[in-house]
């Protein structure tokens, strides 16, 4: 490195935010995890109390303008309000977070493809969310956590 380059990372400012990058970059997963599986859980949970809000509604939906392939549209409103019901509660407690991310990256994919393609930037920020849990986990704060403690013992 030339002595130039050597002064411009000895500034004030340089070392003041190589100072922030590695205190970010020791931020605990644990803290970043929390809120992704929070937001995850509401997106869904919010779209089963409208389903819930109103079944017939919710049924029509299903037979007139969702039409999900290869299923009933009485099965497809049946299992879409399941899981969406379900898998928030797992997420908040941190319980199955990887089949959970899992099933939920499967539904929004069969969203984005079939029912609301032109959503596909609200989508990918839900996909980015869910690929963060499948592959990281929930974080230490979590029914996960612990059972694998207990399971490794």
């Amino acid at each position: 490195m030339n002595a130039q380059a050597m002064s411009l990372t000895d500034t004030a400012p340089a070392r003041a935010a190589f100072g922030l990058l590695r205190w970010l970059d020791a931020v605990p997963y644990t803290l970043l995890a929390i809120p992704l599986r929070l937001a995850v859980a509401t997106v869904f949970w919010n779209s089963a109390m409208a389903h819930l809000a109103n079944w017939q509604t919710t049924l029509y939906l299903f037979a007139n303008d969702y039409k999900v392939p290869l299923l009933p549209p009485d099965l497809a409103a049946y299992m879409a309000v399941s899981i969406e019901v379900s898998t928030p509660v797992l997420l908040v407690l941190g319980l199955l977070t990887r089949p959970a991310s899992l099933v939920l990256l499967g539904m929004t994919t069969v969203i984005e493809v079939f029912v609301y393609p032109q959503a596909w930037p609200t989508h990918i920020q839900w996909a980015a969310m869910m690929f963060v849990l499948l592959c990281r986990g929930p974080g230490k704060l979590s029914l996960d956590w612990l059972v694998r403690r207990w399971a490794e013992k």
